[in-house]
């Protein structure tokens, strides 16, 4: 994910990605997620979706991100003044243990677990994390997800994309992360506290064009991986972003 304004820009955010070459002059940063995936009970995928942009959010509002002097606020601050890359590695057994021993929070859905870590350099992975595997996390949902709850912010799926589960969960942590940047304080903490709910939906072809008209948050992209750069996935729409 790529996007030329920084979250102190004055101006609403627009849609994120496109050519970004003064960030690219940068130190490269990336936020790492990993995904518990145990082989007799892995994640629902739209869970693990939700879940994963909760983990991203409480990140994001964490003190030791928020504060001044907070442990992980000068690399926070590095990872968005470059691109903001997430990648999402699964972890089953050991591997798990063993995650949840680095400095990180993990967020718990229904189904899903996910743990969310400060920002790394791009070529410094820990070796507890760097062995894990990014593909393969594949997941499926025994049944279509119910209709999103009224009030609640969705993010919505681009209908014409096909994107493995890994993909789609650092695409939603983009739109939730764009959503968070253009709230203000007394939003952003009425979101947190109420725990960040959130949903997670594809969107219908009929409705796709409207959600993309430029009010809303959108994610484009950068292209380093299974679809075309500048592609719009998703689509952060926050009851509190919508303008008429």
């Amino acid at each position: 994910m790529t996007g030329e304004p920084t979250p102190s820009s004055p101006a609403p955010l627009p849609a994120v990605g496109g050519h970004a070459e003064d960030r690219d002059s940068h130190d490269q940063y990336v936020l790492p997620l990993v995904v518990r995936l145990e082989k007799a009970e892995p994640p629902r995928r739209t869970d693990a979706l939700e879940t994963s942009a909760r983990a991203v959010l409480t990140l994001l509002s964490d003190p030791r991100v928020t504060a001044d002097d907070g442990e992980w606020a000068e690399r926070v601050k590095a990872w968005e003044d470059a691109r903001i890359r997430k990648v999402v590695r699964r972890a089953r057994g050991g591997e798990w243990r063993k995650a949840n021993e680095l400095p990180g929070i993990t967020v718990t859905g229904e189904s899903a677990e996910v743990r969310v870590f400060p920002p790394i350099p791009l070529d410094g992975w820990p070796k507890e994390l760097a062995k894990l595997q990014v593909s393969g996390t594949e997941l499926d949902d025994p049944a279509p997800p119910a209709p999103a709850p009224e009030g609640v912010p969705v993010l919505w799926l681009n209908p014409e994309l096909q994107m493995s589960a890994g993909k789609t969960m650092a695409q939603t942590g983009h739109a939730a992360q764009l959503a968070w940047w253009e709230l203000d304080d007394a939003q952003r903490k009425q979101w947190a506290e109420s725990g960040f709910p959130l949903a997670v939906r594809t969107a219908t072809a009929a409705d796709w064009p409207t959600l993309t008209d430029g009010r809303l948050p959108v994610v484009r992209d950068a292209g380093f991986t299974e679809i075309a750069p500048g592609s719009c996935t998703v689509v952060a729409d926050h009851p509190a972003l919508r303008r008429s």
